[in-house]
């Protein structure tokens, strides 16, 4: 198995990646492929005496500060050699299973998008993210990848969401909620009222609208949304969750009683701990373009990286991307890729 890693990606490059690179060759034993400027690469590399790691050179990057057109030629021209071009390029000419980048999330879309085009019946590509909620997680799509969204972009959101689920997570039958306000079918703003016949007319485990309480109740499997609810959804979440915990830790050492407590309550906090590092995720996966592509955070360490390298794994172990593509072409017509633009 060959994993593509972009070295330029996190807000600490290239450090984190070289650590995770080396240590996911050796927990793995797959090839690693290392995507960045070689010369500044190297010297560090061979300081590590590490072995598994393939470096290829990308004389470019794309940075937080590259937006709007500068972003887009260079996601899009041939001849870029930024290092999300260059890795996604190996994945595109069959020379990596998957790719794994931790840099600008816009830059890293555009150049999924461009470089690989969708899967054929699918319109716009989902950044998928699994949350932690009651008895395990729920694979939420979109997160962030199409603000707007028109009713059969949500349609094959959960067609491939709900494919996600089986074979990452294991669900025979994972039950998909759209994302509303209500859970009666007629409830939500006229892009969920839309969606929902698409649904049900499609062969998933369609169960019907789900609120906000009911999907961190476990009540389905996967949840279907636009990008921008999605991501307001994804960020609150995050918010509230370390709101919660840095409560906890300011109330747990305000007297000796407390203290006492927390020591004696340790396991269960490391568990919620466990549950809701981002670091144990690593990435999320951007389903719906032709090749394996997963983004993580900007902040992401060697952890969170070493993760993404182990998530990306059991995607291609799992050969994820032939099954979306098998359950697009049986569940929709297939439509020429961009057509919608």
């Amino acid at each position: 198995m060959r994993i593509v890693l972009d070295a330029m990606g996190s807000d600490d490059c290239p450090e984190p990646e070289l650590q995770a690179a080396v240590q996911a060759a050796r927990q793995f034993g797959d090839e690693i492929i290392l995507v960045g400027p070689e010369q500044q690469l190297r010297p560090r590399l061979d300081a590590m005496k590490a072995s598994g790691v393939r470096l290829v050179d990308a004389t470019d990057t794309i940075t937080m500060e590259d937006k709007g057109m500068a972003l887009a030629l260079k996601a899009k021209r041939k001849t870029s050699k930024t290092s999300m071009a260059v890795g996604i390029d190996l994945v595109k000419n069959g020379e990596a299973d998957a790719f794994i980048t931790a840099g600008n999330t816009g830059g890293a879309l555009a150049t999924a998008y461009f470089r690989l085009d969708t899967i054929p019946g699918v319109e716009r590509p989902a950044l998928t993210a699994n949350f932690p909620v009651k008895g395990g997680t729920c694979v939420v799509a979109d997160i962030g990848a199409n603000p707007d969204c028109r009713p059969e972009f949500l349609q094959q959101f959960a067609i491939m969401g709900s494919i996600y689920a089986q074979k990452l997570r294991g669900i025979s039958n994972p039950r998909v909620g759209l994302l509303s306000n209500g859970e009666e079918g007629g409830k939500g703003n006229e892009l969920a009222r839309a969606t929902y016949p698409l649904l049900q007319n499609t062969q998933i485990n369609f169960v019907g609208n789900v609120e906000g309480k009911e999907l961190f109740g476990g009540a389905v499997d996967v949840a279907v949304t636009d990008g921008f609810s999605g991501n307001i959804l994804l960020k609150s979440s995050e918010a509230v969750a370390r709101l919660i915990t840095d409560t906890l830790k300011i109330e747990l050492k305000s007297s000796p009683l407390m203290l006492l407590g927390a020591v004696l309550a340790k396991p269960a906090f490391a568990k919620i701990k466990a549950m809701m590092d981002p670091d144990e995720v690593g990435a999320a996966p951007l389903l719906g373009v032709n090749g394996l592509v997963f983004i993580g955070h900007g902040r992401s360490n060697a952890h969170a990286l070493v993760s993404a390298i182990r998530v990306a794994r059991q995607a291609v172990e799992a050969n994820l991307l032939h099954a979306i593509k098998t359950a697009i072409q049986e569940q929709l017509t297939p439509t020429t890729p961009k057509e919608a633009e």
